[in-house]
């Protein structure tokens, strides 16, 4: 299996961007560079009624979807864990 490309939306950009600690950004940022390598890592979950999967980084949620037959990994939103999925 290939590696995949990371797509981040641009809402998704700015919502990394405004997280106040930099150690927080920079492990946020690792994290989805990790995902290229593994899409599915252990302790993702898919999301019910989606087709959208999410992995915990401490506080923050990184909701993304996956394109297998593309290869290709759309980080869609980014943010703290009480109000990720408003």
């Amino acid at each position: 299996m290939g590696r995949y490309r990371i797509l981040i939306k641009a809402s998704a950009r700015k919502e990394i961007e405004t997280i106040d600690r930099k150690g927080d950004r920079q492990r946020i940022v690792r994290r989805i560079r990790s995902l290229a390598a593994n899409p599915r890592p252990p302790g993702c979950e898919k999301l019910s009624g989606q087709q959208r999967y999410r992995v915990r980084q401490g506080m923050y949620r990184i909701v993304y979807s996956v394109e297998d037959e593309n290869l290709v990994v759309y980080v869609v939103k980014v943010g703290h864990r009480k109000d990720v999925y408003r």
